[in-house]
């Protein structure tokens, strides 16, 4: 498996510090990213370093299996494509001011009931953070509830090999998550500047907040609470795409057992090697034995429902995505319209230069990814996408 210098030299940089339990597990799909590879687990002792979970907190993938199969779908899928885009608000936000803001809900009013429900439950806990740290406090914790956003956030219809729908999306906590790891990051540098601990780190992203203290704790307990946010708004969207399918026109249907909703930006404690440690899994999904997981290509490429084999050296993970191999800019200098069009041939979806960063050339083949993983996971479903909404 190669790995790109600068990314070796992060992990390097991770694998060094003084409260690594055992040592730092590397996905196939790992790529630089800050402070931390994004495609790494990171098990620790009595610290969590803020930078490594990152700022899209609980980012990660759900997908449903419906009844429906590819036999009872239209040839021409726009207009399913346009029906799911005008559900589900997707694309960059002002920052939560409803004003001009595509991106989020602008009225209340307006929002499915799933999304108001998903909302309850959290307010209070949101409230109890912001009053002790005003500034993690963000607008859009109403209105980014239940919408897309931008970047390699999606949704998408698929077909398993047997040729049956899925639904399949991609996003975490939106605005407020940003909000709080930006926050958290910021305090962690401040903590390293405080105790004359910063000129002995590799990177002062690898800033971090020590364990049994309030600061620790105000950020574990911000952490949680985003990381059910971006469940509760997968969740949400999943229920406004469903919406939008049925409103389009397609034969009446319903979920059947696959049902998986999970994390791959995020931290918790787990017990590995005989001990309780915090894991951090920077773009990776848990694997224990029998759990269930979702690894996606590119746009214009396979993705899979998995099965984890419970792999204790990769203390129980996997990769989370086939990884880019160009960043956004090389990307968007590289790959043409005629390229982006080719690859996704076949595929309803945009073809424009504002998504040329996210077309399958930018990212590595995801068929490598998975021959690499073969120890941490088994696939269950090979899903291919036949519609793509992108932010």
């Amino acid at each position: 498996m190669y790995v790109e210098p600068d990314a070796l030299k992060q992990l390097h940089n991770v694998a060094s510090l003084p409260f690594i339990h055992k040592h730092v597990a590397v996905m196939p799909d790992v790529h630089f990213g800050r402070g931390a590879t994004i495609g790494s687990v990171i098990p620790t002792k009595g610290a969590i370093v803020p930078a490594a979970v990152g700022v899209d907190l609980g980012c990660g993938m759900m997908a449903c299996q419906t009844n429906l199969t590819a036999s009872q779908l239209p040839d021409d899928l726009r207009h399913v494509r346009t029906a799911i885009e005008a559900m589900v608000p997707h694309g960059r936000t002002a920052n939560g001011d409803p004003k001009n803001d595509q991106g989020a809900w602008n009225d209340i009013d307006r929002m499915p009931r799933g999304v108001i429900e998903r909302l309850r439950g959290l307010d209070e806990r949101y409230e109890d953070i912001r009053s002790r740290h005003p500034r993690i406090g963000h607008r859009g914790v109403v209105n980014h509830m239940g919408t897309l956003g931008t970047g390699n956030h999606f949704i998408e219809l698929c077909l398993d090999e047997n040729d049956s729908v899925w639904v399949m999306l991609h996003s975490g906590s939106r605005g407020p998550g940003n909000r709080i790891g930006s926050y958290f990051i910021d305090k962690a540098k401040e903590e390293m500047e405080r105790y004359h601990i910063m000129p002995y780190l590799a990177d002062k992203d690898l800033s971090y907040l020590v364990e049994y203290t309030e600061l620790f704790d105000d950020y574990v307990e911000a952490l949680m609470w985003a990381q059910d946010y971006a469940a509760a708004n997968r969740k949400a969207m999943m229920e406004g795409t469903l919406a939008a399918m049925r409103a389009s026109g397609l034969p009446d249907f319903h979920l059947v057992k696959f049902a998986v909703n999970c994390h791959h930006n995020y931290a918790s404690i787990e017990h590995h090697y005989g001990e309780n440690v915090w894991v951090t899994r920077k773009g990776a999904v848990r694997a224990r034995e029998g759990d269930l997981g979702i690894i996606p290509g590119s746009m214009g490429a396979k993705s899979f429902i998995v099965r984890g084999k419970g792999n204790k050296d990769s203390f129980c993970s996997c990769s989370h995505g086939a990884g880019r191999k160009m960043s956004r800019t090389e990307a968007r200098k590289t790959i043409s319209l005629r390229d982006h069009a080719e690859a996704t041939s076949g595929i309803e979806c945009r073809v424009d230069e504002d998504v040329l960063d996210e077309s399958p050339a930018a990212y590595k083949d995801i068929d490598d990814v998975m021959a690499a993983q073969s120890d941490l996971v088994e696939v269950v479903h090979t899903l291919r996408q036949i519609v793509n909404v992108k932010g």
